[in-house]
């Protein structure tokens, strides 16, 4: 499984490890994402999606059903 947001379409990015000398070393930034269900009321179904933190506020505050076609019409959710 891909480290993807299924919402907000947060993935791995990459920079730099800056030590106390100034050296730099390439890391990754992985985003902190969680497997989480969620009950679709207006359809009767429960969704299991793959969602960043940032995602799960984007959820609580929009809901469910305008989260998931916000995330469709950008492309992150290919369901």
């Amino acid at each position: 499984m891909s480290r993807i947001c299924q919402i907000t379409g947060k993935k791995v990015i990459t920079g730099n490890s800056v030590s106390h000398s100034n050296r730099k070393t390439r890391r990754t930034f992985i985003p902190n994402l969680q497997d989480r269900k969620y009950f679709i009321p207006e359809e009767n179904r429960t969704v299991t999606l793959r969602v960043s933190t940032a995602g799960m506020r984007t959820i609580t505050k929009l809901g469910i059903t305008e989260a998931l076609k916000r995330a469709k019409a950008k492309g992150f959710l290919n369901a």
